[in-house]
């Protein structure tokens, strides 16, 4: 075991700061000696790793706790979610970086309304907020929980691909416009659908969805492989249209 003062010259987290995770729940050493010293197990420095890396994305102490403490918390699926959030804001420093290299190169004293671009953070809030609500234990999410008890992995696969059958019927209309009937039918459909199958999908819950289809390298690669490409792109412009004539 480790004493604080050893996990923090390891990790390079201060003492106070251990104290601190410790005094709100955030970070319990494995055990206290009589004398009041605090030992930290493998254990603890695993959970340590998880809040430095929610730290590093700016994640409030607060948040982290909810998230580590959900007892579905999958330390594989968090870590993958970590690695995308951190390629985003590697993408965003880059691109402030390629900016200031143009303003230093061009001497731009004046900026443009497209210059502000570069500091757009949007898809890594986005992001973020995704994590937070996978593992902050919302409603929607309890509610697929509840739905998913009891199915078989087959059983989810074919909801799955039913789902998937529905963005193919949508990718065949991408010539229409979203507005069109046709179109705000299918997604009436694939509304009904999530919420037949996995939660009450909501007119801001598919907003939001809407959103992940375009921003979620992963569910716009599989809408647009079963819808062919542009399936993703076109069902979120659509959704935004349903939204908000709803």
């Amino acid at each position: 075991m480790l004493t604080v003062n050893e996990v923090s010259k390891r990790t390079g987290v201060s003492v106070r700061s251990l104290h601190h995770y410790d005094a709100i729940g955030l970070l319990k050493p494995a055990k206290v000696t009589e004398a009041g010293y605090r030992l930290y197990d493998d254990a603890e420095l695993v959970r340590l790793q998880n809040i430095m890396l929610f730290r590093e994305l700016q994640f409030p102490l607060k948040q982290i706790k909810k998230i580590l403490d959900n007892p579905d918390f999958d330390q594989k699926e968090a870590l993958a979610q970590q690695i995308q959030l951190l390629e985003l804001q590697l993408r965003h420093i880059h691109k402030l970086i390629s900016f200031a290299r143009e303003i230093q190169e061009k001497g731009v004293e004046t900026m443009k309304e497209t210059d502000f671009k570069a500091f757009d953070q949007s898809e890594l809030a986005q992001y973020a907020k995704e994590v937070s609500e996978r593992w902050g234990a919302t409603a929607a999410y309890a509610a697929y929980q509840q739905k998913a008890k009891g199915r078989t992995d087959k059983e989810q696969e074919e909801i799955g691909s039913r789902l998937m059958l529905l963005f193919a019927a949508l990718g065949k209309l991408k010539s229409c416009a979203p507005e069109e009937q046709a179109v705000q039918e299918k997604i009436a459909a694939i509304q009904q659908f999530i919420t037949d199958n996995y939660y009450d999908c909501t007119n801001d819950i598919l907003q939001g969805l809407g959103q992940m289809y375009v921003s979620d390298e992963r569910m716009q690669r599989n809408i647009d492989k079963a819808g062919g490409e542009g399936t993703a792109a076109f069902a979120s412009r659509a959704i935004k249209v349903y939204c908000k004539n709803a």
